[in-house]
């Protein structure tokens, strides 16, 4: 195709796919804008890859692990430490990118890369995490132990709202284990996931070890299908995720999805009040509510529910303005689409009966009139059968439900349907120790609001927000990464008493 021109006529950037080492402009007759959400301003075009360009990039990655899975573990772990060098080195750079193309703000998209940085940190000991056990002398001379090796080419499909963390939380521990990668980054927000490719590759990935392709259902269909493909994981909305699990497990892939959310925080009457009315605030609204993680319903017990009025003032404070601006709290949503489906949920809220006590469907953000702006938005009233409720929002909108006791917000909590993450805010250990323990969600926060582990532990979403047994960080993801072979073995010398033939099924 031929190159696109921006208004002041200099080309239009046109993102490359990464297979064997080398940048491949894609032969694709289908190209998408990349969007500033906060301008309209089109950042660059990105090609839905041809089939046979995905099927270049496995033949190149299922080449390339011929060789890489007898790379020595230290060769692996000095180009994680190469890489861990980079991002730091030049991540206020890629943050300027993120911001531009997801809407973010500046200081929150050096978060989403540090978050990322590490779990490449963590990679960096594989020597330690990929070890096996041994067993010595568990019958008469004979020894067993387990080899914790690669399985072969993996997938990674990420998602929008993080660009940096979601592959950084993928393709390091995959490869670093030994084996070769395919990620297919959001189609709406690829720039920064490059430069981090880019990264990868100076770092001394070799050629073929990590592969770039871009697209839609038809990429996501051929990675989850293909024979050479040994695992996919994923993070992304429950439709697509259910979608990636079903028919990548029909096709004898192990599949880690990471999906949707709707994560509560229960907020007890003796609960420091500023700090925990900040947490709410903080991760309610913060990214404009574009977190899989973000505490999206809050609950009230007994006399909390007399924290409502100072819950709406300090969401009022917040600066609505474009990411890159100083200053500003709460950018904008990624896409128009997206705008317009938070405003279909919000009016549904009004229809259904809950109370708008803060309404951010009219915000004017002065030099940014054509973006996806949506202020904090916040309803009381909420009851469990209302849209805004079952549905994740995945924007800026807080929704309040209230409840007499602990043992209430308990029911309710394990009553819906997802189990990413959930909250309590206390001063009391023995309330803590009730909820963590009769809590049915994977993640607990105890004055915490956004309860992500470090990559030294797993990320263990739950129940509607995750399919697949293993999580995509930590202890867990390098299980997921390798397999266990189990040797059973026995040594003779040449002068060892003959014990005859055994036809029992025990060791001697």
């Amino acid at each position: 195709m031929n190159a696109s021109l921006k208004p002041d006529g200099t080309t239009l950037q046109q993102v490359k796919l990464l297979i064997d080492g080398e940048w491949i402009q894609s032969q694709s007759q289908e190209w998408h804008d990349i969007v500033n959400p906060a301008t309209q301003e089109v950042l660059a075009k990105v090609p839905f890859a041809t089939a046979a360009e995905v099927d270049a990039a496995i033949a190149a990655a299922q080449r390339a692990f011929q060789t890489w899975k007898l790379t020595p573990i230290g060769a692996r772990m000095r180009i994680m430490l190469k890489l861990q060098a980079l991002i730091r080195e030049h991540s206020k750079r890629i943050a300027v990118v993120l911001s531009a193309e997801q809407g973010k703000t500046i200081a929150d998209a050096e978060g989403d890369i540090f978050r990322g940085l590490e779990v490449v940190e963590h990679a960096c000991s594989i020597g330690t995490l990929q070890m096996g056990e041994f067993a010595e002398n568990v019958a008469g001379g004979v020894d067993t132990y387990t080899l914790r090796q690669p399985i072969g080419v993996c997938a990674g499909i990420t998602p929008f709202n993080f660009p940096a963390m979601i592959p950084l939380w993928m393709f390091p521990m995959a490869i670093a284990c030994g084996n070769t990668f395919v990620l297919k980054p959001s189609e709406q927000d690829p720039l920064s996931t490059m430069l981090l490719v880019e990264l990868a590759v100076e770092a001394g990935v070799p050629a073929g070890v990590l592969n770039v392709v871009h697209g839609g259902k038809d990429v996501v269909d051929a990675l989850c299908t293909h024979k050479d493909i040994k695992a996919v994981s994923f993070v992304g909305s429950t439709a697509v995720g259910t979608h990636v699990y079903d028919l990548a497990g029909k096709h004898g892939k192990r599949v880690q999805s990471m999906m949707g959310a709707k994560n509560h925080a229960v907020v007890l009457p003796d609960a420091n009040r500023e700090q925990t009315l900040n947490a709410l605030v903080g991760a309610g609204f913060g990214a404009a509510g574009q977190r899989c993680m973000a505490t999206s319903v809050v609950v009230l017990v007994g006399a909390a529910k007399q924290w409502l009025p100072d819950l709406k003032a300090l969401a009022q404070k917040l600066k609505v303005n474009a990411g890159s601006e100083p200053g500003t709290d709460v950018g904008p949503v990624v896409s128009k689409r997206a705008k317009a489906r938070i405003l279909e949920l919000i009016e549904s809220g009004v229809k259904e009966g809950a109370k708008l006590e803060l309404d951010g469907r009219d915000i004017k953000v002065p030099g940014y009139e054509q973006g996806n702006f949506i202020g904090p938005t916040l309803f009381s009233g909420v009851t469990t059968d209302m849209q805004i409720y079952t549905q994740e929002i995945f924007g800026p909108v807080l929704v309040v439900l209230e409840v007499d006791t602990l043992d209430q917000a308990i029911a309710l909590v394990n009553a819906n349907p997802f189990g990413n993450g959930t909250g309590l805010f206390t001063q009391s250990g023995a309330a803590a120790r009730k909820f963590q323990s009769e809590i049915d969600v994977g993640q607990v926060g105890i004055n915490i609001p956004i309860p992500v582990p470090v990559p030294f532990f797993s990320f263990t979403g739950s129940r509607g927000s995750k399919l697949g047994d293993l999580g995509p960080y930590g202890k867990q993801v390098v299980q997921f990464y390798t397999q266990t072979k189990t040797v059973t073995s026995r040594w003779f010398d040449d002068d060892s008493v003959n014990d005859g033939v055994n036809t029992t099924i025990s060791l001697r």
